[in-house]
């Protein structure tokens, strides 16, 4: 790969659209001929991809939700035949459907060329060594940050995610330049740290890539006076590609850079789905531009946030995201729907579907504890039979949605009662 920028970086926005259009045409037709889904869509929304000639256009063609990958689960979403699929990751989806993504061997290069262009803004050089400590497996930030910083010309240690101690040890031994984790693990390193009697401003870090969960520009200032490093935000999701959709730049940190030649943006009103004019506030929509295996139009990411004008790079920038437009709470990095714990809760015979989920931050991390009513049938069930029962949807919730959480059998009228909407969660994370 190029130590520098790559030559689209600091392109000219006309060079950027007619690239975007090019890329966008083959992607519709692409799907269109390879996905019965899309063909299916296109066709009862009364377009074609042909009706496709310009970047204003895009708005005619249908959405792409969360949903549709569910309906289509596991492979029908793939645009090449499962042979050709080097690799699949998912995210954490309802019980146990995730949402699949499939890569061909060209998609996992272009990934891995995003994320080293991402460690490359973030002010990674070839030759830093890269404590990676995203989680592997399905999860797409392990691997994609390994795959990335490899392809840079950076030396990697794949910690993975856990194992506190254990990540001190390496970075003081193994001395880091970069370290890739979420920002409230970061803290979570700083505290194992002070506990041990050591300053965590003693390594030899200098840069923080950090991404998978929302976090403010205060909890940047915390983990840079911590650490003495650049705390840079990376942003992605698993659905158009995994981490490295946008990369901040380290001379401005003012918002993460789509890197605009792969994924085409766009900000929508979220009750109607119009697409807003430049620098509105709306919920971010994407296009994937050259993925092959599984590519996704007009993908909606549920993110509430807003374009801005590009700064350090010739490419548009993401405005902080200050929430979403559905009940997806993330926490630890992991997607959560009250949905998927209400599915947990009525597998289980005598739990009834009154529940309350409480998120709060537990020193740098998020906690998660799930209040829930025995059916009145079992209200005098001992405290023994009690505790087995919150055992048990304590590991389910664990090995399917993959969070711990503090499960509370409360009496029956326990749970607060409402006649509208039910509250399923209340947040005490800090704003």
């Amino acid at each position: 790969m190029n130590q520098g920028l790559h030559a689209i970086e600091n392109a000219s926005r006309d060079e950027i659209v007619a690239l975007q259009t090019e890329r966008l045409k083959w992607t519709l037709h692409h799907v269109y001929r390879n996905v019965p889904h899309y063909k299916a869509k296109f066709d009862a929304a009364g377009v074609h991809p042909d009706d496709f000639r310009s970047l204003a256009d895009l708005a005619r063609f249908p959405f792409t939700g969360k949903q549709d990958l569910r309906d289509n689960y596991p492979y029908n979403m793939f645009a090449v035949p499962r042979e050709k699929v080097a690799r699949i990751h998912a995210s954490s989806g309802t019980t146990g459907k995730p949402t699949v993504v499939g890569y061909t061997q060209k998609d996992v290069d272009t990934w891995a060329d995003l994320i080293a262009r991402s460690i490359y803004a973030s002010g990674g050089r070839p030759g830093d060594i890269v404590h990676v400590a995203y989680g592997y497996g399905l999860f797409t930030g392990g691997l994609g940050a390994h795959y990335g910083a490899e392809k840079l010309g950076c030396t990697v240690i794949p910690m993975s995610g856990g194992q506190t101690e254990k990540q001190v040890q390496l970075i003081c031994d193994f001395k880091p330049d970069i370290i890739m984790v979420t920002p409230s693990y970061m803290l979570n390193i700083a505290d194992e740290f002070r506990r041990q009697g050591m300053d965590p401003a003693g390594t030899n870090l200098r840069i923080g890539i950090h991404g998978a969960e929302p976090w403010t520009n205060a909890m940047r200032g915390e983990i840079e006076s911590a650490f003495g490093i650049d705390a840079i935000d990376i942003y992605g999701l698993s659905e158009v590609i995994g981490p490295g959709v946008a990369n901040e730049c380290a001379e401005t940190k003012d918002g993460p850079v789509i890197w605009e030649d792969h994924f085409f943006p766009e900000i929508i009103d979220p009750l109607t789905g119009e697409v807003l004019p430049e620098g509105s506030q709306g919920e971010l929509v994407f296009t994937s531009l050259t993925k092959e295996a599984m590519p996704v139009v007009r993908y909606r990411t549920r993110d509430l946030t807003c374009l801005l004008p590009p700064t350090a790079r010739s490419m548009r920038r993401i405005g902080k995201i200050t929430g979403r437009s559905d009940d997806m709470l993330i926490i630890r990095g992991v997607n959560v729907f009250p949905t998927q714990i209400e599915e947990l809760i009525l597998r289980q015979a005598k739990l009834s579907p009154h529940y309350l989920i409480e998120v709060s931050r537990d020193g740098h991390l998020d906690s998660m504890k799930v209040d829930v009513e025995l059916k009145p049938e079992f209200q005098f069930a001992s405290s023994a039979e009690k505790e087995f029962v919150a055992h048990d949807l304590q590991h389910h919730i664990k090995s399917y949605i993959g969070i711990s959480a503090r499960i509370e059998i409360v009496e029956a009228g326990g749970v607060e009662r409402s006649i509208g909407k039910a509250r399923r969660v209340i947040d005490k994370r800090p704003k």
